[in-house]
């Protein structure tokens, strides 16, 4: 007995295996400080609560279209034009079971055996598992902190090959927090012009979580000659803070929404239909608080990138949004821990800070480019304070 050639292409979530971790650790009682989940910590708003309890009371327990329903898609077709400046019809529009689902569904939807998907690492985890379980060859496009974490249009022209089928651009990104500028993003988008078989995936999940007044820009809105040929794919996950209520969505051509419901049509079928009700009630709502959240992200983004800055042989940039950094250490491979072990790689020091400091981070080798963490700090500002202090204790005990 064994599992399928498809299942075996891929690994588990790093992200995840790290926070499944931290939770068996706190059950056992032990004083780990888990900066390894990508969630806010803020609540849902209670508006949004209030929603989902309505339409529980209202009877609004069915099924549901296969990809939204027509008020949800409405909600999201009035925040592409209110946010982004896009315009779509609601058979342009495709409502999933999170963030994660909409990719699954778009790549497993068009890739086939020998489809090449450009992907800029570091990138988000899951990216280059998908483009393998179906079918595809990841490319990917080496961004280090001397660029920003940002691919440059050289790099992008040079990676395109007549097997390219997608090119994923993460504005701001997971891990690293890094955004595209609108100049940079039609920098870009003027090389993929020169190749109309491309296509863009625009994963934009943090659009709402950026400092110091950068401005979001999505690609199709930059250059519009894409728009025929973009999935901009967003979600409630991260800025209204419904991780567990597991709404993604996106906004692109007829004939790939058609197919991504098609599928979903014989995998999930609809997203949970309460969890549609407070979506709609999440977009359409009042968004002022966002701004409250940000400025709180902001604080602990400025405390965590001067604390680790601090520590000798590491190197932290501060990023444009999301709620993320991904410190690089090189300085500190091949220095021994206090047990004697030799640190080879970034995995190993990420074991050395769980056992030793008992904070939880995610190796960089999991995001395509060591040595380097990534750190959330999508907690309070004390315990990211203690859990910094830790790792520069824990990395001055290195010789």
């Amino acid at each position: 007995m064994q599992t399928s050639a498809a299942l075996q292409r891929i690994q588990p979530s790093a992200t995840l295996a790290m926070t499944s971790r931290v939770f068996e650790l706190k059950r056992q009682g032990i004083d780990v400080i888990g900066l390894g989940a990508g969630e806010p910590d803020f609540d849902t708003p209670d508006f949004v609560k209030e929603a989902a309890i309505e339409a529980i009371r209202a009877g609004k327990t069915k099924y549901t279209n296969v990809d939204g329903t027509p008020e949800l898609k409405q909600a999201i077709l009035a925040k592409f034009a209110r946010d982004n400046d896009l315009t779509y019809a609601e058979n342009q529009i495709s409502v999933n079971s999170g963030g994660k689902h909409t990719l699954f569904n778009a790549f497993c939807a068009t890739i086939d055996a020998g489809d090449e998907v450009i992907v800029p690492a570091p990138y988000w985890v899951s990216y280059p598992d998908v483009v393998e379980f179906a079918g595809g060859t990841p490319v990917f496009i080496a961004a280090g902190a001397d660029q920003n974490y940002k691919i440059t249009p050289g790099q992008l022209d040079a990676a395109i090959t007549a097997k390219t089928k997608w090119v994923v651009l993460n504005s701001p990104s997971n891990p690293t927090g890094a955004a595209y500028s609108a100049a940079e993003l039609k920098a870009l988008g003027e090389v993929l012009l020169r190749h109309p078989h491309v296509l863009i995936y625009a994963d934009d999940m943090y659009e709402h979580i950026l400092y110091d007044g950068f401005e979001f820009a999505t690609i199709a809105q930059v250059v519009p000659q894409l728009y025929d040929r973009t999935l901009t794919a967003n979600g409630v996950s991260k800025a209204y803070a419904m991780t567990g209520w597991r709404i993604g969505y996106a906004g692109g051509p007829v004939w790939l929404i058609k197919a991504i419901g098609k599928l979903q049509s014989q995998s999930t079928s609809n997203p949970c239909s309460i969890s549609q009700a407070a979506s709609v009630a999440a977009l359409n709502g009042d968004q002022s608080f966002l701004k409250e959240r940000v400025a709180a992200f902001q604080g602990r983004r400025d405390l965590v990138v001067s604390m680790l800055n601090q520590v000798n042989g590491m190197t932290c940039p501060r990023p444009e949004g999301a709620f993320y950094v991904y410190p690089e250490f090189a300085g500190l491979i091949g220095k021994t821990t206090p047990k004697g072990l030799t640190i080879t790689t970034d995995e190993e020091m990420i074991g050395y800070l769980l056992d030793e400091a008992r904070v939880a981070a995610v190796h960089g080798a999991a995001f395509g480019l060591s040595p380097a963490m990534r750190i959330s700090y999508a907690t309070s500002e004390a315990l990211l304070t203690e859990a910094c202090t830790r790792i520069q204790t824990a990395c001055a005990a290195l010789r």
